[in-house]
């Protein structure tokens, strides 16, 4: 039988992120920037003030369970409460299901990568109810999605009448994982790509990701993609330097099927190149190979 291909719904893409303040001691903004998409989609941001990064994470909510990709790169609740952002989230959500019982209701964190500024709320969810944390590395990837034949074949995952796609991504990092939203259409692509700086420690498990999701994007509806940084400006090829805390002339953070293709493209033109290539809406950072790499674990 052949997989039902579902329209996605329309979201909302229109907003201005907060991209720090002059003096981040007087950033007048909240420590966390939410936005919805829709109101079953939140898109985080957590604040530059705070730190650098600025990285993006995502509330995708289900009849039956919530799913977190990603905790931020700040694990003191005091200057990065996410746990209270987004109990808050979901109990005003809940509020406006009926029929749904919030004591039943389950979250799941879990990560498009486990570098640093993407797992350091994970212990903010520790103690929390009904939660699951899935840890970072690929045997626990792995093992919670049943993704038997990595970085081979995709696994689903359902929340409840809304179902993800969930892909192997390594190459930037050895369990980076994609997910594909198919009630949005969006496709939540981590650091593999995204408005910025592009660090590849694995060129060919790098190619081969990007080559999986232009397959998959032939086959499924896919409406944005959304990384989790923006590093680039406005002026195409110009970039923010890594560790830049105010950023005001920022590109948006969606992306779309073309700019993967123009990253396949880039990947032939660098051919595993050590350095920093330049292109006009991300800069590919072919990291230098310290040791071999297997394929399989890559």
């Amino acid at each position: 039988m052949s997989e039902q291909i579902i329209e996605p719904v329309s979201g909302d893409l229109d907003v201005r992120w907060h991209a720090g303040w002059p003096s981040a001691k007087h950033d007048p903004a909240p420590e966390i920037q939410v936005h919805a998409y829709d109101e079953h989609t939140l898109i985080l941001r957590q604040n530059m003030s705070v730190h650098f990064e600025a990285p993006f994470l995502f509330l995708l909510l289900g009849a039956e369970r919530a799913l977190l990709l990603d905790t931020g790169a700040t694990a003191d609740a005091r200057h990065f409460p996410l746990r209270r952002t987004v109990d808050a989230a979901i109990e005003a959500w809940l509020a406006l299901q009926p029929g749904t019982e919030p004591d039943a209701y389950e979250l799941v964190v879990a990560h498009t990568h486990g570098h640093g500024d993407h797992i350091a709320g994970d212990a903010q969810f520790a103690d929390r109810p009904r939660t699951v944390v899935v840890g970072p590395d690929l045997d626990a990837v792995t093992a919670f999605y049943g993704l038997r034949d990595w970085p081979r074949g995709t696994a689903t995952f359902d929340l409840g009448g809304r179902v993800l796609d969930v892909l192997p991504g390594p190459g930037h990092e050895a369990a980076a994982t994609v997910f594909h939203d198919r009630r949005t259409g969006i496709l939540f692509t981590g650091d593999t790509l995204y408005p910025g700086h592009l660090y590849v420690r694995d060129p060919a498990a790098y190619t081969a990701t990007v080559d999986r999701l232009l397959a998959f994007c032939e086959r499924h509806p896919v409406t944005h993609l959304l990384g989790c940084h923006i590093e680039m400006t406005t002026t195409p090829g110009d970039d923010y330097p890594r560790g830049t805390t105010h950023q005001p002339d920022e590109p948006p953070l969606q992306m779309d099927v073309g700019h993967l293709r123009v990253l396949r493209a880039a990947l032939t033109a660098v051919d595993a190149r050590p350095g920093v290539h330049g292109f006009a809406d991300f800069l590919v950072h072919i990291e230098p190979r310290t040791e071999p790499l297997d394929p399989e674990r890559a």
